[in-house]
């Protein structure tokens, strides 16, 4: 019989059960630097846990799209979708700093269910702080993982080794 799984911010927990999704940043993040980023107010870390180990984890931030940071051309298109004496030098965001699946997990649709958990996140608080956008630095292993969420590339070369991508939360509720 299978324990179940629940979803807890990282300040709602002493100890992180044990995690390993086969990355060593990733891993390292949630067991070394998530309660710091927690503390300082720099970013949340949500845990997926059952009674023997951590089955995921994301960590959200705050965001933003700006000219600055994007390719012409996906400007371009991304402002097509605001009136002209609405447009803004940025459209804000909020960013999905780490998502990390446990290897004993992969393939169960986990990461998806995630995706859409944070996307209806947004959606129910906007009557808090408004967000148009949801983005990721996404590992270029990751990038086919996003296109199937939803998620577009914000410009045409990879930087090193992630891709910025976004998804427009208008979407929803459209």
């Amino acid at each position: 019989m299978t324990s179940l799984m629940r979803l807890i911010k990282i300040e709602d927990t002493e100890n992180i059960k044990p995690f390993n999704c086969g990355n060593d940043d990733l891993n390292g993040f949630l067991l070394e630097d998530a309660r710091f980023y927690r503390e300082k107010l720099i970013a949340n870390t949500f845990i997926m846990e059952d009674d023997d180990e951590t089955i995921a984890f994301f960590s959200l931030l705050n965001d933003k799209i700006s000219q600055t940071t994007i390719d012409k051309n996906y400007w371009r298109k991304l402002r097509k979708a605001f009136p002209h004496r609405k447009h803004l030098g940025s459209y804000p965001a909020v960013k999905i700093g780490r998502l990390g699946v446990a290897t004993s997990h992969r393939g169960e649709g986990i990461g998806t269910d995630i995706i859409s958990a944070v996307k209806q996140m947004l959606i129910n608080r906007q009557s808090v702080s408004a967000t148009r956008f949801l983005t990721v630095d996404a590992y270029l292993s990751a990038v086919p993982f996003y296109e199937r969420n939803g998620f577009h590339p914000l410009i045409n070369q990879p930087c090193e080794d992630t891709l910025p991508m976004y998804f427009d939360l208008i979407q929803l509720i459209e």
